[in-house]
């Protein structure tokens, strides 16, 4: 094992994980692969067992991301939230403030899988 996690080995994983967050830079995007559709990180996760992956979009911003992701998680672990509520109410958060409102910061985080 050279330290890398590639996309076959998490096809190969068994999770019983409620999340996966990969808050990385492009972490929802994928290769469309004719006959198999778009495979990607957030397939690999899932079918390994992940019921929702929280994925990035586009670059994202080091600080912006590491607000943002305080923000998601006090949601969920401090209010008890949804991860698809506390996405909702993270995004709010940002754009209620100044130095974050631009949706460059936010916008690219997504949910999939199970909503609830």
């Amino acid at each position: 094992m050279n330290g890398f996690l590639r996309l076959t080995d998490i096809f190969n994983l068994k999770l019983a994980a409620e999340l996966v967050v990969l808050s990385a830079c492009q972490t929802g995007l994928g290769q469309n692969i004719q006959g198999e559709g778009m495979v990607g990180l957030t397939r690999g996760f899932m079918y390994a067992g992940a019921k929702r992956v929280v994925v990035s979009l586009w670059n994202v911003d080091d600080e912006g991301t590491a607000t943002f992701m305080a923000n998601f998680y006090q949601e969920m672990l401090q209010k008890g939230l949804t991860p698809a509520s506390a996405l909702r109410a993270a995004k709010l958060e940002m754009l209620q403030q100044e130095k974050w409102q631009s949706p460059y910061y936010w916008a690219a985080f997504t949910l999939q899988g199970e909503w609830r």
